[in-house]
């Protein structure tokens, strides 16, 4: 389904000057959930880009109507986890942090998180663990950049184990 929501909905959002990320289709019984990424990647997404492109992909949905029963349309920039859906995707951010969780486990595991190393032919290659462990990106179910939210400023840093603020280590006076 998203492959031909994709193909109805990208050339619409070009139109408007903007980049189509990605499709995310939740299906549930009672309404489900349509949320469409944009970006832009020279300025960024504004709330007035989310409207427009609402506006003129929910016209282009009801005239189609490829998603059977009730559903919200959501459009969303990426964010700062940006969500991570194509190949391309993962050639762009190599060498940033991503969780990719897969459908079919490899060695056990369903989820990896660690920097994107390479994209080889079909295969996403993500640090695990200090080691390269390559994913078919056909296998793959969901995949987001990790931000670094203190590097970006957005979160205090991280203390050290056992220390607590403000309070010095058992054994040492405060000077």
């Amino acid at each position: 389904m998203n492959t031909e929501l994709n193909e109805l909905l990208a050339p619409t959002i070009a139109d408007l000057g903007l980049e189509l990320v990605g499709i995310e289709f939740s299906p549930n019984s009672g309404s489900s959930l349509l949320r469409v990424y944009i970006d832009e990647p020279e300025r960024g997404v504004t709330i007035e880009d989310c409207e427009r492109v609402s506006r003129e992909i929910s016209a282009l949905l009801d005239v189609n109507d490829p998603v059977s029963g009730r559903y919200t349309l959501e459009v969303s920039s990426p964010g700062l986890e940006r969500p991570l859906f194509t190949l391309e995707h993962f050639a762009r951010f190599v060498g940033e942090p991503a969780k990719v969780s897969v459908n079919l486990p490899l060695d056990g595991r369903r989820r990896f998180q660690g920097r994107i190393l390479a994209v080889e032919g079909d295969r996403i290659v993500i640090e695990q663990d200090g080691k390269p462990v390559a994913i078919a990106h056909a296998n793959v179910a969901k995949a987001q950049l990790v931000p670094d939210y203190v590097a970006l400023g957005l979160a205090p840093p991280r203390r050290e184990a056992g220390k607590k603020a403000g309070k010095p280590a058992a054994g040492k006076k405060k000077s």
